[in-house]
């Protein structure tokens, strides 16, 4: 059976039993439908107090056309959890339309390791990102309407730093000129859209404690600067209080089941090229006061997911993580190997152990988190066991295990290996969580250290103008801030190219971007761009309704 062929099949459970899984009441949650719920504002804040279950996060390798499965295996490990007798639960993101109707496809997991329902919330779900995109354009058009009416702040119109956002993937609104038309609709400047995952209010979402912490948050938003260079922020425009009520259900936390009917927590969505990438920080605590086991992933690869969470997510909302997933395959190692696409299903041992080295740079660099890991090889039937062995071979001489995962085949029962080595991790008390570089480093020096610590560049590359404005910044008071990296996923470098563990190499960094309502930097290398084109063949070219009346093509 195909992915979306199972997810249809699914026995789901009304949301209420599975939120009786873990204590949440019929009254403290907001349905939508019978298969997904909001869980209510007031009994999150009952929780406080509460002791904090464990945390255990999956990332992966550089992501390669052969596929490797963090969302598969994040959901097959909760399950996995559950089948041995502990109280797990499961925080991923939301999916994004951009990727759905471009290139990606749905991003609920996949096999007998799913969330449902897999249609909607691959779709509109329940309305967060359209909140989060509504919000984000108030403002926009608070900005140009207050420099209409006279703009009392005396703001610089080549200035306006708040770009505008939409949920999909459209290269020719990247950079635009408007408004056109005359007198009557404003005046014409250059302007752009960000796709909505890469919005600010998408990660002040993703990372307030609650209502007050994301007004707070959106007032702090610069949005623009006078020709004096001092900035004007979202409170400036009045607009702070409005985005707060827009985003309001948007903050509440989305619950609904996995194919073996255990919950998981769906909520918030930034891409980790181009943003932070990680669930809600109000999901991941709110899980963590219900669950004694909580499992969440990080987006692509660890050089830019497990990253952002260690330096972004868990420093700014104290937590602390206690094991690590590493997903790899078989097929992905042979592609970092040099194996075209079409010549993975041949067994090659030495494109395996020549692709591992891809491997063992984010087993070296997760270590350096001070996170103990475990390597998840996603089974596919194509996979030898020499090929196997060859990965827990060179994993072993790493210092890390390597366990073989069929959950995408056999749901919870085919990763019970793995979930049993990360209580054993977790129980063992060894995890000692730091973040790669202190707060009062410098924001360049921030910059520089994740380049040659994590993706093992020689140097930073950038314009001298990007140092000023750096420089400038820690001198207003936001040096403390943690950098977040946009680059290409693909690649430790910022050419996609590079698969393996390059070396001889440097970062080039484009542009810089302030985030002061996030609380981050965000650093733009190599052709990344903040509003992704659509490929040549796009998904929404096939994805339709069948004669049943059933969608076809999202999966």
């Amino acid at each position: 059976m195909s992915d979306i062929e199972i997810a249809r099949a699914a026995k789901k459970k009304p949301i209420q039993e599975v939120g009786a899984k873990l204590g949440i009441g019929p009254d403290d949650m907001l349905p939508f439908g019978h298969d997904k719920a909001k869980i209510s504002e007031d009994f999150i804040k009952s929780l406080d107090g509460k002791p904090d279950g464990h945390l255990i996060l999956v990332t992966a390798i550089n992501p390669t056309p052969a596929g490797e499965g963090k969302t598969t295996t994040t959901v097959g490990l909760g399950d996995g959890l559950n089948a041995i007798g502990k109280k797990a639960a499961i925080c991923i993101r939301e999916a994004s339309l951009g990727p759905n109707f471009g290139m990606k496809g749905g991003a609920a997991g996949g096999g007998y390791a799913q969330i449902v329902p897999m249609e909607d919330m691959n779709l509109h779900f329940t309305g967060d990102f359209h909140a989060i995109t509504s919000a984000h354009n108030l403002l926009s058009a608070m900005i140009d309407n207050h420099i209409y009416w006279g703009n009392e702040l005396e703001i610089d119109t080549r200035r306006v730093a708040w770009r505008r956002v939409m949920d999909m993937n459209d290269r020719a609104l990247r950079q635009i000129a408007g408004p056109l038309g005359g007198v009557s609709n404003g005046f014409t400047r250059e302007m752009g859209f960000d796709i909505t995952v890469a919005s600010e209010v998408m990660a002040i979402l993703c990372l307030a404690t609650d209502l007050k912490d994301l007004e707070k948050r959106l007032g702090d938003i610069i949005v623009a600067y006078r020709r004096d260079r001092t900035p004007v922020y979202c409170r400036d425009i009045k607009a702070d209080g409005a985005m707060a009520v827009l985003l309001q259900q948007a903050m509440q936390p989305n619950l609904v089941q996995t194919l073996e009917n255990n919950p998981a927590f769906v909520h918030g969505g930034p891409f980790a090229n181009i943003a932070h990438g990680c669930n809600s920080v109000i999901a991941t605590k709110t899980a963590l006061k219900l669950a004694d086991y909580v499992v969440t992933e990080a987006g692509f690869g660890a050089d830019l997911g497990a990253e952002k969470f260690m330096d972004i997510k868990c420093r700014k909302a104290g937590l602390k993580p206690e094991a690590v997933v590493i997903v790899a395959t078989v097929r992905a190692m042979k592609m970092n190997g040099g194996v075209a696409k079409a010549d993975l299903g041949t067994e090659n041992v030495d494109a395996v152990k020549a692709g591992c080295a891809n491997l063992g740079r984010h087993i070296e660099n997760v270590a350096k988190f001070g996170v103990p890991a475990v390597v998840g090889i996603n089974h596919f039937v194509t996979d030898t066991d020499a090929e196997v062995q060859a990965i827990k071979d060179y994993c072993s001489e790493k210092g890390v295990e390597a366990i073989l995962n069929k959950h995408w085949a056999e749901g919870g029962q085919g990763i019970i290996d793995t979930a049993k080595k990360v209580v054993e991790i977790v129980e063992s008390g060894k995890a000692a969580y730091k973040p790669l570089y202190p707060d009062e480093m410098g924001l360049f020096e921030k910059l520089e250290t994740i380049a040659k610590e994590i993706y093992r560049a020689d140097g930073v590359v950038a314009d001298d103008k990007i140092k000023k404005q750096l420089k400038d910044w820690e001198d207003a008071g936001y040096g403390n801030l943690p950098i977040c990296v946009a680059k290409t996923q693909y690649s430790f470098t910022t050419d996609p190219n590079k698969r393996g563990a390059p070396t001889g190499f440097t970062l080039p960094v484009r542009e810089v971007r302030l985030s002061a309502g996030a609380g981050f930097v965000v650093a733009i290398c190599g052709e990344i761009m903040t509003m992704p084109g659509l490929p040549k063949k796009p998904a929404a070219e096939v994805i339709r309704f069948n004669e049943q009346g059933l969608i076809e093509g999202l999966f």
